[in-house]
């Protein structure tokens, strides 16, 4: 006789759409190799309509207002409902909150759930610095108040848990610093490594011109001393080009009003979001991906461009030292420090990149495997539950 699945739920504020996009598809296909789990999912759709489907896990998905302060409305009152259903319903076991804020829905519920005889167990899960991201990317009414509210959710929330997923070092350390006796478990984000480690460079890096920076178009990831920094360079065939959806929009018209007044419209590409074949040819065709974050969980888009063979600038902060080694397979510059990181350009386009591109491709090819992604779910999966 079969043994019983154990059943674990995702709380996450992450979009999906029906049927799921290609590389949130591989993701929970990997994911779902852990024949003794039963996956269930809890996110936002991709529009007002809600959404029940099963695709390697299943998926309840909330309706998605299009306005950020509607949606933590949205989250906060359906979640802990939804939550309990699904619990009870399909006798959860494990909890697995994608950050401290959503933990705390899970530790609510974890609560409840105790008081009912049953022994839940909750997972966090800590991708970033989610103490000061949030106010690096937008403006926030009430500040003050809200990051009270904040704090006080993910205390209450590392005060329930029974086990941590931490990316980094310095996530490590921000989640040791609240729960100092959780056991944790260290792996990378998802990333749809199979696209990037199959595709080739056209051009040899040292013939390359292009420099890339992929990601979404935000304060905290730096890009206005990038367009500074990428103003003082004195290669008039360089080209920079800005990949990623522009989730901070009052942010993204500043940055072109920016690039207007350096006088190097020409020069800079806003491309918008892409797929992620899109975003691996693009990196392939670069001589150096940059990174000018200010906080940075980890950055998983280091190892996607080192994959290529594309070696990466990087500022020092968060997880990127954990992936770039000084001059070995890319730079490190302090971060918001435009002389630095100009200075680290035109290191890369005087000198060829050769070598520091077939070190960064062997780093990231042991850095990131689907296989480490699953075996650090299972292990997580095994601390939770001692």
């Amino acid at each position: 006789m079969p043994s019983r699945k154990t059943t674990v739920c995702w709380i996450s504020s992450a979009r999906y759409s029906r049927p799921l996009e290609a590389s949130a598809a591989r993701k929970w296909q990997l994911v779902a190799q852990l024949r003794q789990y039963e996956l269930r999912v809890i996110g936002f759709a991709t529009s007002l309509r809600p959404r029940r489907f099963q695709e390697n896990a299943c998926f309840y998905l909330l309706p998605q207002p299009a306005f950020a302060a509607l949606r933590y409305l949205t989250f906060l009152v359906l979640t802990p409902p939804l939550l309990l259903a699904v619990v009870g319903r399909h006798d959860v076991s494990i909890l697995v909150a994608q950050s401290p804020f959503e933990g705390a829905i899970g530790a609510f519920v974890k609560t409840l759930a105790r008081l009912g005889g049953r022994r839940l167990r909750l997972i966090i899960e800590n991708h970033n610095n989610f103490e000061e991201d949030l106010f690096l990317q937008r403006r926030i009414p009430m500040q003050g108040l809200f990051r009270w509210l904040m704090m006080a959710a993910a205390r209450f929330a590392f005060r329930h848990a029974d086990a941590l997923r931490v990316i980094s070092t310095s996530t490590a350390e921000r989640a040791r610093h609240y729960a100092p006796s959780v056991p944790q478990a260290r792996f990378m984000t998802f990333s749809d490594s199979a696209v990037f480690r199959a595709t080739e460079r056209r051009a040899p890096l040292a013939a390359a011109q292009d420099i890339v920076y992929a990601g979404v178009l935000i304060p905290r990831k730096g890009l206005h001393h990038l367009l500074n920094a990428f103003a003082q360079l004195e290669q008039p065939q360089a080209r920079l080009y800005l990949v990623g959806g522009a989730e901070n929009s009052d942010y993204a018209r500043a940055l072109q009003e920016q690039a207007s007044r350096l006088g190097i419209c020409d020069r800079v590409r806003f491309v918008g979001a892409v797929s992620q074949r899109q975003l691996a040819e693009r990196l392939a065709a670069a001589r150096v991906m940059v990174l000018p974050s200010l906080s940075e969980g980890l950055g998983r888009v280091v190892v996607e461009a080192m994959l290529v063979g594309t070696p990466v600038i990087g500022a020092c902060v968060g997880g990127i030292p954990d992936m770039i080694r000084h001059g070995e397979n890319g730079l490190l510059v302090k971060p918001g420090d435009e002389s630095a990181l100009a200075a680290a350009l035109d290191q890369i386009f005087a000198t060829d990149p050769t070598e520091m591109g077939a070190n960064a491709r062997r780093f990231a090819q042991d850095f990131f495997t689907p296989e480490k992604y699953v075996a650090g779910y299972r292990q997580l999966f095994e601390l939770s539950m001692r």
